[in-house]
């Protein structure tokens, strides 16, 4: 992909989360990067916070935990230990670096990157309401991260990746600011099969976290060639339903034969590797 491509994907992106950050969310609606001709999200919802247990978000405003943008729960993927270092991709308006910075909490601290400036913004005014201190953001691209190398411990985003028009360049930012041993722990959007290119070139199906979906073998080969071991690839139905057509763990990746539309070819699952 050409940087002029790029440069098209970053504009439509950054277009339609400036929006979304704008808005007057209706916190009991909530909202999610999930289109809703999609399997990534549940049946009948737009709300992306099904994904995480009750328990976790249960003593945070409505109007930050209904802002979640995800696809699943990085967080407990993640498995934070007091005094790590974390960096989000994509933090938007911030609800999985306030639940990481309660984990690592008292010493540990929380770097969230966006390259939305509205999203940035809406971010620091969250963090001020909650009064948490190990927590920060910064503006900038995933591909060009505003971080030092070998400086993090644990990375972790939700259904950002795909956004992101060059993924190779992704992965080795995310391996250079990783500490030796560190971890990569995401929720994403996979796709059954290789979209259609049709698909791939609407610059709404960016936006919407479809066109950017890579294929389970495509985003291993990618980790592997940015040097991650012990890559792991998971299927992760949303809570509360019974898992139809979300099975995406390695050779049980299978489309459904009812699917014929290349956005419903596209499920969430839950991946993680680490830096040797």
């Amino acid at each position: 992909m050409t940087d002029k491509n790029s440069e098209i994907i970053h504009s439509e992106v950054r277009k339609r989360y400036a929006g979304l950050a704008k808005e007057n969310i209706v916190p009991t609606q909530g909202i999610s990067c999930c289109s809703t001709d999609s399997q990534c999200c549940p049946p009948d919802s737009n709300q992306s916070t099904v994904f995480y247990d009750d328990l976790v978000i249960a003593d945070l405003p409505d109007e930050v935990v209904g802002f979640s943008l995800g696809c699943g729960d990085p967080i407990t993927l993640a498995e934070l230990q007091p005094g790590q270092v974390v960096l989000d991709l994509g933090s938007g308006g911030g609800l999985d670096c306030f639940l990481a910075a309660r984990n690592v909490a008292p010493d540990g601290h929380v770097i969230g990157v966006d390259m939305t400036p509205a999203m940035i913004e809406k971010a620091q005014g969250n963090q001020l309401k909650l009064g948490l201190e190990n927590v920060e953001f910064r503006l900038g691209e995933i591909e060009k991260l505003p971080v030092d190398d070998d400086s993090i411990d644990i990375v972790i985003s939700n259904c950002v990746i795909n956004l992101s028009p060059n993924k190779p360049q992704t992965f080795q930012e995310i391996f250079r600011v990783l500490k030796r041993g560190g971890k990569l722990a995401v929720s994403d959007t996979v796709a059954s099969e290789p979209l259609a290119d049709a698909v791939k070139m609407d610059l709404q199906s960016w936006a919407a976290c479809i066109a950017g979906s890579l294929t389970v073998d495509e985003y291993e080969r990618m980790l592997k060639a940015a040097g991650f071991v012990n890559i792991t690839l998971d299927g992760m139905p949303p809570k509360g339903t019974k898992g139809e057509n979300t099975d995406v763990s390695g050779d049980n990746l299978k489309k459904n034969p009812e699917m014929d539309d290349s956005f419903q070819q596209v499920f969430n699952a839950r991946i993680t590797a680490y830096k040797p």
